[in-house]
């Protein structure tokens, strides 16, 4: 396993065991970023219009179709850095 993905599980875990929780837009932003890095390109179907919070879920994975799945991991580990700040 290389450095960076050592590095990426480490911050989905710090993320999941933070006692305040980040705003919609950053856990969205961290969503789509995770299922980049994870699973790659989305390839599953838009949820219906009443599926308000899988709608933007699929929309905040959607938004990253292209990018590696090194380049989501990094960009993954600098906005849980910059939750810090």
């Amino acid at each position: 396993m290389s450095q960076l993905q050592t590095a990426f599980q480490a911050a989905v875990i710090q993320v999941q065991q933070r006692s305040q929780r980040p705003d919609n837009a950053t856990l969205l932003r961290l969503y789509g970023l995770y299922k980049q890095a994870s699973t790659g390109d989305n390839a599953v179907p838009k949820p219906g219009f009443s599926d308000m919070v899988g709608r933007a879920k699929w929309d905040a994975w959607n938004k990253l179709r292209g990018m590696s799945a090194e380049d989501a991991m990094q960009q993954y580990l600098d906005a849980v850095a910059a939750l810090d700040d």
